[in-house]
């Protein structure tokens, strides 16, 4: 059996929808560097770094980088199930994935730990970072909506890996709301995903809904 290693609210929910829409037996282990505890220390075990997400293989063997994971798992699982067939299809799929995973999720780690990339960062100079790197990650955002139209699905005529990681990674950072108002043909598909039957109590488990 796989094991999942992640966080409420965390990229792990990308993987373990994943998981859920391939009809794949996981074991999830709640784990993350700012939750100490077993969880954590078993993480480090395997991967050291304590990153999350961490998918743990049959064979033992580690992945990491949601990308990553998502592509083994697409090329892994038979019939379609995360990635197209069709090598053009594919190609795009996977080509998404990455443009997700590259400029997306890193500008969200800019505003959330922007002292990591600012030497003796004061708070101005803190919040001009976070505030130029927000409105970086909305104009990505955009050209990610304008390369990656529904189809009825991001990749295709099936619900698969970019539709996934997209709905997770854009729950951040106030994409969403940016989306609704600039790009709602994206910002509709997303919603939908959130509510597709067999992920809808996933992503209400990591983000429960506001009283």
């Amino acid at each position: 059996m796989l094991t999942l290693y992640g966080a409420r609210g965390s990229g792990a929910a990308a993987i373990e929808a994943a998981l859920v829409v391939a009809g794949v037996a996981y074991r999830n282990v709640e784990a993350a560097r700012w939750l100490p505890g077993p969880g954590l220390d078993e993480l480090k075990r395997v991967n050291p770094l304590g990153q999350i997400p961490t998918l743990v293989l049959e064979d033992g063997s580690v992945l990491s980088e949601s990308a990553a994971i998502l592509i083994h798992l697409g090329l892994t699982q038979p019939n379609e199930v995360l990635l197209p067939i069709a090598p053009s299809e594919r190609a795009q799929a996977i080509r998404g994935l990455i443009f997700v995973a590259t400029n997306c999720y890193a500008a969200i780690g800019i505003i959330d730990y922007p002292e990591r990339w600012c030497a003796d960062c004061d708070e101005t100079t803190t919040k001009r970072i976070r505030a130029a790197t927000r409105t970086r990650l909305h104009e990505l955002w955009g050209i990610f909506a304008d390369s990656f139209p529904p189809h009825p699905f991001l990749s295709g005529p099936r619900l698969g890996a970019l539709d996934l990681l997209a709905a997770v990674v854009s729950r951040w950072s106030g994409a969403r709301p940016h989306l609704a108002e600039e790009r709602p043909a994206l910002h509709e598909h997303l919603v939908a995903i959130d509510h597709e039957p067999r992920l809808a109590p996933l992503f209400e488990r990591h983000w429960p809904p506001k009283n």
